[in-house]
């Protein structure tokens, strides 16, 4: 199971985007390989579909990059989720 259509860095917005909610399974995927110790080579060839030997820059940026916004989800973004229910 690979991720939806995907940028090689999600927005950097404070708030929650429509790319942040397309990607949530992306985003738990990403954070469950890294509390699991997965390597990251394996887990961005696993979730995204990318091949760290033929591009590994490009690898490395989507996997940090939706990493970090994973855990700013964790952090911040679910707050969001919280305050749009609310309306």
């Amino acid at each position: 199971m690979s991720a939806p259509p995907f940028d090689d860095s999600p927005p950097d917005s404070p708030q929650l985007t429509p790319y942040d909610e397309r990607h949530f399974v992306t985003y738990l995927r990403l954070l469950d390989a890294h509390e699991e110790g997965a390597d990251w080579r394996e887990a961005v060839r696993v979730i995204f579909g990318l091949d760290p030997e033929r591009q590994p820059e490009r690898a490395r940026r989507v996997h940090d990059s939706h990493l970090a916004r994973a855990r700013w989800m964790t952090e911040v973004g679910y707050k969001h989720l919280l305050q749009s229910d609310e309306h």
